[in-house]
């Protein structure tokens, strides 16, 4: 695992890296109406990684067309960016990516646009406290299933499906890199976290079950239950003593 952790020269660019997509990320929250398109959600992140001066990671990663992954309610993860108009009402996650000179980040959001019901408040709520419940076990010497214990303990008990054939996993270098990150799994399991490590920890949940399926497009990951859902995600540097978010937003 030593060979994951990063240089302080790798460290300080992908900060930089981090900060310009916690930019472009609020930016892109900030504008999503109702009526709009899913390509124009991408299109903002577009123009604001190239604005600040980075590149998109995620386009062209394994062929994937869009800048950003912009998913509607029961589309977990991975939807591609079209024509697709964002309704009053809607669950919207966007998950994005910035290469600046040569370190990548990564960090998801969701949000209802419009009204909001209050199911879907809580379930939003709390998929984001277990990002918060998974960060808090991070440091030097804690467990990936550390992580995944306390995020699945947030999920759990609030009777959500915890979707388990994707994981969070380490980031930097590249955009997936060793180690997986469940959010599931037992306290003191799994692989051993050492200070200079940089990881993405990344819950999704759903109101219905836990299973999934791919669309047609070989890309987008729904439900296969039909339910709604939320992904919320974060990289974060592991010190000695803890985590540093380097993609917090305000």
């Amino acid at each position: 695992m030593e060979h994951l952790v990063k240089t302080d020269s790798e460290i300080e660019r992908l900060r930089e890296s981090c900060r310009m997509l916690a930019e472009v990320l609020t930016i892109v929250e900030s504008e999503i109406v109702v009526g709009m398109t899913t390509a124009e959600v991408d299109q903002i992140a577009r123009n604001e990684i190239k604005s600040l001066g980075g590149k998109p990671a995620f386009y062209g990663y394994q062929g994937f067309p869009g800048v950003a992954c912009v998913s509607l309610n029961e589309q977990v993860v991975h939807g591609i960016p079209g024509p697709t108009e964002i309704e009053d009402g809607d669950i919207l996650s966007v998950d994005c990516g910035v290469n600046y000179k040569g370190m990548i980040s990564d960090s998801a959001f969701s949000i209802i646009v419009g009204e909001s019901d209050s199911a879907d408040e809580q379930l939003l709520a709390t998929t984001l406290e277990s990002l918060c419940a998974g960060i808090n076990q991070v440091k030097a010497g804690a467990t990936t299933g550390d992580i995944g214990a306390a995020v699945q303990s947030v999920l759990d008990k609030g009777g959500y499906g915890i979707v388990r054939d994707l994981v969070g996993h380490g980031v930097g270098r590249s955009l997936h890199e060793a180690p997986e990150i469940p959010n599931f799994g037992t306290s003191g399991g799994g692989r051993t976290l050492l200070a200079g490590m940089t990881i993405a920890i990344e819950p999704m949940a759903a109101r219905g079950g836990w299973e999934v399926d791919v669309m047609s497009d070989d890309w987008t990951i729904v439900m296969r239950d039909g339910s709604r859902s939320a992904h919320f995600e974060h990289t974060v540097l592991i010190t000695d003593d803890g985590a540093e978010v380097l993609t917090a937003r305000d």
